[in-house]
């Protein structure tokens, strides 16, 4: 393991020339911050002049950048309990599995149409969500790249969850609604795969995209130390003004912006772990306590956000 780690500071990395978002070219450092979960490595943020947008620069090809995800302690992938946080983590998807499933409902209200609701769900990890989803009578697909989550939603829940080459194999306007969970800031060619998302989604269904807020309060507080910066996994890291500039770009309509209330907590308890070296849970949850507090105040500084967008011709 520690050799494997050791290999990862020497991997050859790539540098972006262009924004992901606007393609512009003209950068400015952010932050420097450290992969604390696996690596130990430091990576550079950069800020776009021309939109703000703010994304981890240099960063590992697409063809390494799998070798950083290889932790027991990357919930999404492992389905870990171990652990204060993770037992945390999982208390609270139990109650969050059942506001997005009434999402859902809420969405396929929205547009009236015949037969079951098609969700495709990329980035399922171990799909507990998409489970959520079949087992409520929607006719539901994943996409999953990494090998052990996906097993484990194929033979713990039956789902059918395929590799990320399966995008290629859908047909255009295949699915009523497509989410990203969390999914959006991993994902290497942004523009490509927002162009894919918009070919494989009905006229006027919806997508769904939930990421981190680097503009929230916690992330302001504990700056290069905030979990949910999380390199170099995450590639991008979003505001609600990037993200808006984004769905322009790709021509969905922004619906609506929901608060992930919970998402400062948790991030939070990691950070205070990363900044001091140690847990402080009484710390961690005052620091989320007033991110939610003073996102209340602006509807949409949250540490993490929900956008509801609409596909339109």
């Amino acid at each position: 393991m520690e050799k494997q780690k050791k290999a990862l500071a020497e991997v050859q990395l790539e540098k972006l020339s262009e924004c992901p978002v606007c393609k512009g070219s003209d950068f400015t450092a952010s932050l420097t911050c450290k992969d604390y979960t696996y690596s130990q490595v430091d990576f550079s943020l950069v800020d776009c002049k021309s939109c703000g947008f703010k994304f981890t620069n240099p960063r590992p090809t697409a063809s390494t950048i799998g070798n950083y995800y290889q932790s027991e302690d990357y919930v999404s992938h492992s389905d870990t309990q171990e652990g204060l946080v993770n037992k945390l983590y999982h208390l609270v998807r139990t109650y969050t599995l059942q506001k997005k499933l009434q999402l859902i409902f809420k969405l396929r209200g929205r547009v009236k149409k015949q037969g079951k609701t098609t969700l495709l769900d990329i980035g399922c990890g171990t799909g507990a969500f998409l489970s959520t989803c079949v087992k409520a009578g929607f006719e539901g697909r994943g996409i999953e790249p990494d090998t052990n989550a996906r097993a484990f939603a194929q033979n713990n829940y039956g789902l059918q969850v395929d590799e990320e080459a399966a995008l290629e194999l859908f047909s255009a306007g295949q699915f009523d609604v497509i989410s990203l969970w969390h999914v959006l800031e991993h994902v290497p060619d942004l523009d490509s795969r927002m162009k894919k998302i918009k070919h494989l989604l009905a006229e006027r269904g919806h997508l769904i995209i939930a990421v981190p807020n680097c503009d929230s309060y916690d992330a302001n507080y504990y700056g290069k130390f905030w979990a949910a910066y999380d390199v170099p996994r995450h590639l991008y890291h979003f505001t609600p003004a990037t993200l808006a500039e984004l769905a322009k770009r790709h021509q969905f309509k922004l619906e609506q912006v929901l608060p992930m209330v919970f998402d400062s907590f948790y991030v939070s308890m990691l950070s205070e772990q990363y900044k001091n070296g140690k847990s402080n849970f009484i710390g961690a949850i005052w620091r989320g306590f007033l991110s939610n507090l003073k996102a209340i105040k602006t509807g949409k500084q949250y540490s993490s956000q929900i956008y509801i967008l609409r596909h339109e011709s």
